[in-house]
């Protein structure tokens, strides 16, 4: 399993995020629309993935395209498939087979979980709760979801990494 993996999130105008992902293979850059609430999303997916053998699925509206995360539980691992489906409101009920693989990796939970808590961190740092609302618009910072993954992660999680504990 891999081990080498960076996540970004930058809000990059009102109603938009940059989402980036990358491990020691390949990179995907994704420029997400605020129709759905993708953040929140893929941190209570990522929640999910201290149950066993789970498999959760998280929509990330681009406009029209749909990004959809489908994330597998192995072991201690999480299997990441992107696919990408040219409609969001044509692919809803669509089985992953039918969208096209945009991006694929194997990483430790502990390695994936905390390259997201970390990043979405540094959102909150930045912008705050009252100034991420007024940038993302429709939907609050995922307060309660980030704190209750980042507990899920330092209680379950063997990481050896630094983690950043502060509130703003």
């Amino acid at each position: 399993m891999a081990d080498q993996l960076e996540f970004d999130w930058q809000l990059s105008g009102s109603g938009w995020a940059t989402c980036r992902i990358a491990d020691a293979s390949a990179e995907a850059k994704y420029v997400v629309s605020y129709c759905t609430d993708p953040l929140a999303d893929l941190i209570n997916g990522l929640a999910g993935m201290y149950r066993p053998e789970q498999v959760e699925r998280v929509s990330f509206d681009l406009e029209p395209v749909e990004i959809r995360w489908v994330l597998r539980g192995v072991a201690t691992g999480v299997e990441v498939s992107i696919y990408r489906f040219p409609d969001i409101s044509a692919s809803f009920a669509a089985p992953d087979a039918d969208g096209t693989l945009s991006w694929r990796t194997s990483q430790r939970r502990c390695s994936l979980v905390h390259a997201v808590v970390e990043a979405a961190q540094t959102v909150l740092r930045e912008h705050g709760e009252a100034g991420y609302k007024a940038r993302w618009v429709r939907f609050p910072f995922p307060a309660a979801a980030l704190q209750r993954l980042r507990q899920l992660h330092l209680l379950d999680d063997k990481c050896d990494q630094l983690h950043d504990l502060s509130t703003p």
